[in-house]
């Protein structure tokens, strides 16, 4: 049953099977950051996506080959249209700085929250600019096969040649004339045949500071060859699956498999698999709106200094701060957010949602901590073993972390029902609980607590506990004004006391 995983595949509008193409291995390539500027947090939602993805293969016991670019240079301003200025090279122009500064600063911050957010690294994470011989190669291929050609410097994709043996469009499902109907004109169009040719290589004008010798003159590659290059080296001619977000669909994923299907005749990627858009109180995210936050403002535990490679002054002030949110939030309850919400399906940023987020995040983890000491009974009241099939068909369902979610928290009520000694369960049951727990929320949704905040949980129960027996104390000195005060101040506090026989327990509201 744990190998029955199906997957939503772009290219075919539907679920399929998941059949690898040489099992147990699999590769699978994520278009990864343009570093010219912070992360931002649709990158992280993105990336947590396919984290899970690449968590729960290996779970099932696949040997995986996570490939995650950087993309470094060749990303133009007007990405759609493949003109305008280098993004990478404007920064670096702006800040009087090495473009290979800029990036190394960007990495920096975009591996720092990648840590935080409990991401697993990537197996390969190569950058555009070191596989440039790659790139020109497959140029070069292309052009042989008819599907390319240069014009002074400038080499472009021919994509109505390309459509009279071939489906342009078959990952978007759009035809090629209603994307000639949809492409505007442009200046400089006339070195194109078409309007919808993209750039293979472009030719370097004097101010451009990212430069390599190739076959048609100094320049630097297009954006859509780097991916299909770096894929094509480390993966293969056709891999298992490719990701990214939605937005990538109607240019740059579809110039890919353009591109690939142009050079090597073979449809590159058996599953594409994309995520959906964030929005912030219904609203599309824009910088029009005001309404675009970086993870610095949102989480806690960042700790940009001033003079780190990733930060600006004004970046060292920004922690947890943004008007636009009550509080700062642990990166861990802003990850249990994500993955309440399918990576196919529109995710809606609130203070009401993330509160409510980290709530559940921290009634999960209190389970887990109750999980470790509860009580053996001599028959059970649950049946455990039903409940973790359960979760691996909300897995295999393609990787549906709500339904899983829902499971997890039925497995938390039975902890706490158990604790409270309402339900009973055997050893053996608690042993495939605790199973299930690590299996689901450590391994799978990578929900284990960071380094820090185990810390400071731990930091949180000597101190609790510590009120705690002063509370016994004025208790038994008969001063039940102090030991009311004291449990009204920890309620206050997000911090539930429950009085027993045994005596007093806490947990988290």
């Amino acid at each position: 049953m744990e190998n029955q995983l199906f997957i939503y595949n772009t290219l075919s509008r539907k679920k399929e099977l998941f059949k690898p193409i040489n099992a147990p291995f699999v590769g699978m390539y994520v278009c990864g950051p343009t570093l010219y500027s912070d992360v931002h947090i649709g990158n992280c939602r993105t990336f947590t996506s396919f984290d899970i993805m690449y968590r729960y293969l290996l779970h099932l016991g696949y040997k995986v080959r996570y490939v995650r670019n950087i993309t470094d240079v060749g990303h133009l301003a007007d990405e759609d249209a493949g003109e305008g200025e280098d993004r990478v090279g404007r920064q670096a122009r702006l800040k009087q700085l090495e473009p290979m500064e800029i990036v190394q600063r960007y990495a920096f911050g975009f591996r720092e929250v990648m840590a935080l957010l409990n991401l697993l690294p990537p197996s390969i994470e190569p950058t555009a600019s070191g596989h440039i011989p790659e790139q020109i190669e497959m140029t070069q291929k292309i052009i042989e096969q008819g599907f390319a050609y240069e014009k002074d410097g400038n080499v472009y994709f021919d994509v109505e040649k390309f459509s009279k043996s071939n489906n342009y469009g078959i990952l978007s499902g759009r035809n090629l004339e209603d994307q000639l109907d949809n492409t505007r004109e442009l200046d400089g169009q006339e070195e194109k045949k078409g309007r919808l040719d993209f750039a293979l290589w472009k030719k370097a004008k004097p101010e451009h500071i990212m430069r390599w010798n190739s076959p048609w003159g100094v320049g630097f590659p297009g954006w859509h060859i780097e991916c299909s290059a770096m894929s094509q080296k480390y993966l293969g001619e056709t891999f298992d699956i490719h990701g990214g977000g939605m937005d990538l669909i109607p240019t740059h994923h579809t110039n890919e498999v353009a591109q690939s299907v142009g050079c090597c005749g073979n449809a590159p990627v058996n599953y594409w698999v994309h995520t959906n858009m964030l929005t912030l109180n219904g609203q599309k995210m824009s910088r029009s709106l005001g309404n675009v936050f970086l993870p610095v403002e949102l989480f806690t535990g960042m700790k940009l200094a001033a003079d780190s490679p990733s930060a600006t002054p004004s970046q060292a002030k920004l922690e947890g701060k943004h008007p636009l949110f009550e509080k700062a939030y642990n990166p861990m309850a802003v990850r249990f957010f994500m993955l309440q919400t399918h990576y196919s399906s529109t995710l809606d940023f609130s203070n009401d949602a993330l509160q409510a987020a980290e709530k559940g995040f921290n009634r999960l983890m209190e389970s887990m901590k109750t999980l470790q000491s509860l009580p053996a009974s001599a028959s059970s009241t649950s049946d455990i073993t039903k409940l973790r099939e359960q979760c691996y068909a909300a897995m295999n369902d393609d990787f549906n972390t709500p339904i899983l979610l829902s499971h997890l928290f039925e497995a938390a009520r039975i902890v706490n029902s158990v604790n409270d000694k309402k339900e009973a369960l055997t050893a053996a049951d608690i042993d495939t609980l605790k199973t299930l727990y690590k299996d689901f929320v450590v391994d799978v949704l990578g929900l284990n607590p960071a380094e820090e905040n185990g810390k400071q949980m731990e930091v949180l129960d000597k101190v609790v506990n510590l009120v705690l027996d002063i509370r016994v104390k004025a208790k038994q000195n008969k001063d039940f004004k102090t030991s009311d005060e004291l449990r009204d101040k920890l309620t206050e506090a997000g911090v539930i006391i429950k009085d027993g026989k045994e005596g007093s327990t806490w947990t988290l509201s």
